[in-house]
């Protein structure tokens, strides 16, 4: 279930609120007037869901390149590939 809490508790709570981030791991959502605002949330979970939509946008690529066809890089090439840069060849 998600923490609602009004704006004016990010001014007036703003400890408790950066502990619910942190201890529950989980966005709190501050409202204005009753409606939705702002969401506050820990920089690590703020990482992993920046982390997240990077790898669905690769995916939606790949997918869109493995519908028209396209052919890509084989796992053992590419290994072999980075291994040569890797030793400067």
């Amino acid at each position: 279930m998600p923490t609602i809490k009004s704006i004016s508790s990010l001014r007036n709570r703003s400890r408790e609120i950066a502990s619910i981030c942190h201890n529950q791991d989980e966005p709190v959502y501050l409202t204005r007037n009753g409606e939705g605002d702002l969401v506050v949330m820990s920089i690590e979970h703020y990482e992993r869901l920046k982390a997240q939509v990077e790898l669905f946008e690769k995916l939606a690529v790949a997918e869109a390149q493995a519908a028209t066809g396209e052919r890509g890089i084989t796992h053992a090439r590419l290994m072999k590939k980075l291994q040569r840069r890797r030793h400067g060849a």
